[in-house]
């Protein structure tokens, strides 16, 4: 494929992309911000608490609210501690010129991850879908090339990919179209986003990464739905985000169309 015509897939997926934006979030991104409302926000004390006794926790609540939620936790699971505060108001009448407002003290409750419960299915943002076929191979081989490590393990909690500058870490598991989706993602974040000129903007950058990641899936023509501009307003990104990036977008996606499609006439001729 010439760089003419990689700029014109580009082109063409880009406004697209932008047009979805502008209808605002879909029914399927509503339904998982109302869902992800729901969970309570656990102090950093408990996150780390959560995290070392459970490193793989994604979302945590407990007994009562996972019932509401139409979840119930599985017989025999361990609960997750935490620390919750309480208050207590004093048994004794105060002594005169004593306060007798409520002391504030601190025990230990159980949660428990979504993993360790069944029931119900909780809405999850939208995917990528298709078979990348050979492209995926030609992603990961282009990625080398480009000096950038692969690796599938060492990631956050609830992560897909992580960009670390010089190194890509993918989730196992993911399915075909899903990896490759994330995998074109980090590696818009490694050409765009580890030098001078990166925006301060996580908002910017997330948009940027998602977007290239569109227009390469449209390129080798995988079903990309409303799973980037999903993503993109799960960031605030918006239409007006995405057009002060175009060039940027675009420069970005032409090389990475334009590496896969190089490699795949090369396999062809060989």
């Amino acid at each position: 494929m010439k760089a003419e015509e990689a700029k014109k897939i580009a082109d063409q997926a880009l406004e697209q992309l932008s047009e979805v934006l502008s209808r605002g979030k879909s029914e399927q991104l509503t339904s998982y911000l109302a869902m992800l409302a729901k969970f309570h926000r656990y102090s950093f004390g408990n996150v780390l608490l959560i995290l070392s006794q459970k490193p793989d926790a994604t979302h945590v609540a407990g007994f009562t609210a996972w019932k509401k939620l139409g979840r119930f936790v599985r017989k025999g699971e361990k609960g997750i501690v935490i620390i919750a505060p309480m208050t207590i108001k004093p048994k004794d009448e105060p002594k005169p010129g004593e306060d007798d407002k409520p002391v504030l003290r601190f025990r230990g409750v159980h949660v428990f991850d979504v993993s360790q419960t069944d029931g119900e299915p909780l809405p999850e943002p939208a995917e990528v879908a298709g078979d990348p076929c050979e492209y995926l191979v030609t992603l990961r081989a282009h990625i080398a090339e480009c000096g950038i490590e692969l690796d599938y393990d060492d990631l956050p909690s609830g992560a897909d990919g992580v960009s670390r500058g010089g190194r890509i870490s993918v989730r196992e598991g993911l399915t075909p179209a899903h990896e490759f989706s994330v995998l074109v993602h980090e590696l818009a974040h490694e050409l765009l986003h580890h030098g001078e000129d990166r925006p301060k903007s996580k908002t910017v950058r997330e948009t940027e990464a998602e977007a290239v990641a569109f227009v390469v899936c449209q390129a080798t023509r995988l079903e990309s739905g409303t799973a980037a501009s999903d993503y993109i307003q799960l960031y605030d990104g918006k239409q007006e985000t995405l057009a002060q990036s175009l060039d940027r977008i675009q420069r970005v996606s032409t090389e990475i169309i334009a590496a896969l499609t190089h490699a795949e006439r090369r396999d062809q001729a060989a």
